[in-house]
This record gives structure tokens, C-alpha cells and sequence, in this order.
């Protein structure tokens, strides 16, 4: 009897031990996230990866999630003789737990891209690309400028179905976007978020200034872009009599290039903002991106899962690779 009762009190010794224990595991672990949301850096970093010897600059990027397809202008090709177009990638990743950013980038040479790229780049130089989607007619389109046989940088298009499975698509063009090519330098295009509306650099009037061309909701952008010429208008409260130039639309924001006075030296980075009808007075992108050299050809980027912007630019500020190289910072926009 002594020696059941001693089993019992075991077993009830045993079953109060394991239920304490399964108590114990089932509580509920500390939640390791401590950032909800990302946050690009407020310091400039230079895509070292992607960066040469040679001059870097004139980008365009296609963003799905963190990765990031960059196509860009640079005369590594050549060895410093013409500019072509090339391409690479960058990616990111933000540790929710700890508040650290990393970022990476690399040249690369994806088939497709390297089949549209082929048929865009010439025999002259090749600059300012600038890639979209079309939801009206279903074509991505390239856009770029290119040298033609009189020295002068033209408007030209290239466009595609886009890739599904393992099947590359043809790529049509480039064709002349005879719309907006003058017998001056054309160059640096992109449209506003709901592509009614293309911004532009020319120097047909002697310096570069920003244009605007209204494209009618009725006529797709091949049919629009291969129209007769007519006049473009200069963008209202914009221009000055300096070089003003390499315009890039976010939703209401417009970040360009300009070596008006006033600034840090040479070209510096402006933005204005949509608001009323009118673009505001552009503002200086102050002292953390602008530096007494050259700052180039802006595009902005966005994340949902980030609480700021990042933008990419080019400069040859002499701690570069190259002359001209592509940066990266994370920047707040009114």
C-alpha cells in the first residue's frame, strides 16, 4: 500500500512539474519586431558597385519591392570614348529588430535588358533614359536621347510587351519622337504620374530650360510621341537664364538640376511642388546633397513599408571612383 501511494505521489509530483513546464512554454514570446516601418538613411552612399573609372550618371529605375533595376549612361563601354546605356540592379533590406539598413547593388546583365539595350544604344552617345509602363496600350516604353549626325541629342523611343516566363519579347524602335526634336539638344524626359502631361529639357532657346507637352487622352504614346512637331511650353516659375534641366516628376514633386546663382556651386539639386494649379518656387535640396561640384539627374523612389523617400543622383564630387557616380540617400518630401 506504502508503495502505490509513493507511485501516486510521483505521478502527481511528475504531473504537476509537466504542466508547469507546458504553462511556461506556452507563454507568449516578446514580439521582436521594435520597427514597424523602415527608414532610408539621411546619409548619402555612394553605389560603389555600379560605379567605374568612367563617368556614371543619367539613371532611370524600375522598382519592384526592395529591388530596384537601374538602367544608366556611362562610357566604361567605350573606355571614356561615347556614352551607352547599362544596366544593374540594386537591393535593400531593413532589419525590423535592430533599425539597420543594407544596401547593395551590382552590374548585371538580365537577358531582356540586355536585348533592349542593344537596340537602343547607337554608334554616338546615349543618354538620359527613362522607363514606363503604359496601362493604355500595354507596351513598356524606353525613352532616351541620342546623338544624331549633326552633333545634336534627339528624342528617341523603343517599346515592348512585358516579359512573362522564360520568352523574350520583341523589342519595336527606336523610332524618333518627332513631336518634340529640334534642330537643338533635346534631352532628359519623363511624364507625370498619370502620363497626360511630359516634362522635358531642351536648349532651344539657347540655355537649357523645362518644358511641358500636354498629350491628349485620346491618343496613345507611340501615335502621340511620332506626331508632327509643335510648340512646347516653358514650365511657369521654374526656368531662369541659367541651365535648368533633367526634370523627374513624384506624384506632385519636381526635382531637377540647375546652376543658377545662389546655390552651392555648379549644378545643384532643386524641387518644387504641384500645389493650386502651379508649381511653387523651386527650393535648394540644401547642404546634405549639394556640394560646391556637380549634382545630376534626380529620380525618387518610394517604399510603402518606409516612412521616407530615397532618391539617386549622380555627382563628380572627388571622393567618387570616376568623374561622375551614382549616389543614394533617403530623403523626407514636403
Amino acid at each position: 500500500m506504502k508503495k502505490l501511494s509513493a507511485i501516486i505521489n510521483s505521478a502527481l509530483v511528475f504531473s504537476i512539474l509537466a504542466f508547469t513546464i507546458n504553462l511556461t512554454s506556452c507563454k507568449k514570446e516578446e514580439n521582436p519586431i521594435k520597427f514597424q516601418k523602415g527608414t532610408f538613411p539621411d546619409s548619402t552612399i555612394a553605389l560603389t558597385d555600379l560605379n567605374s573609372v568612367y563617368n556614371d550618371y543619367n539613371s532611370t529605375i524600375y522598382q519592384l519591392l526592395n529591388n530596384i533595376v537601374i538602367v544608366f549612361s556611362s562610357d566604361r563601354i567605350s573606355t571614356g570614348e561615347q556614352f551607352d546605356l547599362v544596366q544593374g540592379v540594386i537591393t535593400y533590406v531593413f532589419n525590423q529588430t535592430d533599425g539597420t539598413f543594407g544596401l547593395g547593388a551590382e552590374i548585371t546583365q538580365d537577358a531582356f535588358l540586355t536585348k533592349l539595350l542593344n537596340a537602343a544604344n547607337t554608334s554616338k552617345n546615349d543618354f538620359g533614359p527613362y522607363r514606363l509602363f503604359s496601362s493604355e496600350d500595354g507596351f513598356e516604353y524606353l525613352i532616351l536621347s541620342s546623338e544624331n549626325t549633326n552633333g545634336d541629342l534627339d528624342y528617341y523611343f523603343l517599346k515592348n510587351q512585358p516579359v512573362y516566363g522564360t520568352v523574350l519579347p520583341a523589342v519595336s524602335g527606336p523610332y524618333s519622337a518627332s513631336l518634340l526634336n529640334t534642330s537643338s539638344d533635346d534631352s532628359y524626359f519623363c511624364f507625370d504620374l498619370n502620363q497626360d502631361t511630359a516634362y522635358f529639357s531642351s536648349d532651344r532657346d539657347g540655355n537649357f530650360d523645362i518644358y511641358l507637352k500636354n498629350r491628349p487622352a485620346d491618343t496613345d504614346i507611340t501615335a502621340w510621341l511620332s506626331g508632327t512637331f509643335s510648340t512646347a511650353s516653358k514650365v511657369e516659375g521654374i526656368n531662369t537664364t541659367s541651365d535648368d534641366k533633367c526634370p523627374y516628376i513624384y506624384k506632385k514633386i519636381m526635382v531637377f538640376a540647375s546652376d543658377r546663382p545662389g546655390g552651392f556651386g555648379n549644378f545643384d539639386l532643386y524641387y518644387s511642388v504641384f500645389q493650386n494649379g502651379n508649381w511653387s518656387s523651386p527650393h535648394n535640396m540644401g547642404s546634405d546633397i549639394n556640394t560646391p561640384y556637380n549634382e545630376f539627374r534626380p529620380v525618387i523612389g518610394t517604399d510603402r513599408d518606409f516612412t521616407n523617400n530615397f532618391i539617386i543622383f549622380s555627382s563628380d564630387r572627388p571622393e567618387g571612383k570616376g568623374d561622375y557616380d551614382l549616389y543614394f540617400r533617403g530623403i523626407s518630401l514636403p
